[in-house]
């Protein structure tokens, strides 16, 4: 039994899986070797676009039902959803948003794949945080956008209304906060962050919902990393509560700089910095929490497509003993004009080996990076140079619910020309294909047939929007 799209483009591309249904055709498979084993796509000769020219195919197959998330040369993305014996739905859609227009016989998507692929939504309940409660329809329809091309978002700072910011007292708790007009703010000139490189930054996103709501993803996680980076570099630092608080009101206040679903975030910069004068060597007697947020699209200029890396092998990111293990402002200038090098090449990014051996691979400039090995997900352990990635740690839980093997260890960077499929992870990159590593001037390609990261990306959009039964 199959169904058969109505899209003209598509029209004789037929997806079936083979265990059930197999034996009812006769039609013999085409490049079955580019794909899965538990999937067969079969093309009659009077299809015009070849099998092959499709990318970024992910499916999970029910007992009645299959699903489809894939893409075409032109990186439109859809979803194709088979209910054997009914129609064929396909959407196309930039960021998944279309996935509950194409389930209306369940009231919800997470209830949708509970039922058909027996998943446990993991962590659903604290994954995502609801900024404020539903907003009706008439009140969705009436508000009011800032004026922004939203079709044509980069990643580059976009001047919002409200920044939120709070200093410690003297006991090192910290005061109640406040929101003030986007702008300069005032420092000592022997304030610690200026004379000692004090400080630390976070980065989260604020999402709207199809239902109004704006969102937050495991924000709890970020405001737990603050803290323990707080007590590497010696600085009182906000409770979780006040953090999320923080976030919250910085959100609120520019909620019309929150794009429309599926047309980005509002990506959030909460920083901790010692604002407290210091002219020896010390941890400065004051410190301030403060947040402000940017409308965003892709990281990468690449944005779908698969990134290109560049190995550095002289200049490592992280020491043993050092800060690589939290998220401290001192880490990323050292590495900018590794950075500028490797861009001015038409590299995507940087990713760096250990400063102790030279041969294991750690993280890209601003993201954790993954290999894929038949059933297992193997990443760089986090051991002190690495940044225990937010979006890192949930693929990692996500892959283990779908019955995927997790390795964190040390990996030789000549591993990644074994891998079946490479990513990498990071709140402001999302999770990106990387189709190929240049190391001691050599570029190798990677395959890009498997597609985990498509599968994870999607669930991670599922725990963004908190659906649950």
């Amino acid at each position: 039994m199959y169904s058969q799209s109505p899209i003209d483009i598509f029209e004789g591309i037929f997806v079936v899986t083979y265990k059930s249904w197999l034996r009812n055709l006769n039609t013999e498979k085409e490049n079955a070797s580019n794909f899965p084993s538990s999937l067969y796509i079969f093309q009659p000769l009077s299809v015009s676009l070849p099998l092959c020219s499709f990318s970024n195919i992910f499916f999970r197959v029910g007992t009645t039902s299959l699903i489809i998330i894939f893409s075409t040369p032109i990186n439109k993305r859809y979803i194709l959803e088979f209910h054997f014996g009914a129609q064929t739905k396909l959407v196309q859609h930039s960021s998944y948003m279309a996935l509950r227009r194409c389930l209306p016989q369940y009231s919800t998507t997470s209830s949708y794949l509970s039922k058909i692929w027996g998943f446990r939504m993991h962590g659903t309940k604290a994954a995502a945080s609801v900024v404020e409660e539903h907003v009706s329809g008439a009140e969705r329809e009436d508000e009011e956008y800032a004026d922004v091309d939203w079709d044509n978002l980069g990643f580059s700072l976009v001047r919002t209304d409200f920044m939120f910011a709070t200093k410690s007292c003297r006991d090192g708790n910290f005061e109640q906060g406040y929101l003030s007009r986007y702008g300069n703010i005032e420092l000592n000139p022997a304030a610690g962050i200026l004379n000692y490189g004090q400080g630390l930054i976070e980065g989260m996103k604020a999402y709207r919902g199809e239902d109004g709501r704006v969102l937050l993803f495991r924000p709890e996680l970020n405001a737990m990393r603050m803290k323990i980076g707080a007590e590497r570099m010696c600085m009182h630092s906000p409770s979780v509560h006040q953090f999320i608080e923080g976030v919250k009101q910085t959100v609120l206040a520019n909620r019309r700089w929150v794009p429309p679903p599926g047309k980005g975030s509002l990506y959030l910069r909460p920083l901790l910095f010692g604002s407290g004068a210091s002219l020896g060597v010390a941890a400065a007697s004051e410190y301030t929490f403060l947040v402000f947020g940017s409308p965003v699209q892709n990281y990468f200029k690449e944005g779908t497509a698969a990134l290109n890396l560049y190995v550095e092998e002289v200049i490592p990111r992280a020491y043993l003993g050092g800060t690589g293990g939290v998220k401290a402002i001192s880490n990323y200038g050292p590495v900018l004009e590794v950075m500028r090098r490797a861009k001015s090449r038409g590299f995507s990014d940087v990713l760096y080996l250990d400063a102790d051996t030279g041969k294991n691979i750690e993280e890209v400039s601003a993201a954790n990076i993954f290999l894929v090995k038949g059933n297992t997900i193997v990443t760089p352990a986090t051991s002190g140079t690495i940044l225990g990635g937010i979006t890192r740690k949930s693929i990692i839980e996500i892959a283990l619910d779908l019955g995927y093997k997790v390795e964190e260890r040390s990996v030789p960077v000549e591993e990644l020309k074994e891998a079946e499929e490479v990513f990498c992870t990071g709140t402001a990159a999302g999770v990106a294909s990387v189709g190929s590593i240049t190391f001691k001037n050599t570029r190798s390609l990677l395959p890009l047939w498997i597609h985990v990261y498509i599968c994870l990306e999607f669930y991670i959009y599922l725990l963004i929007n908190n659906l649950q039964d």
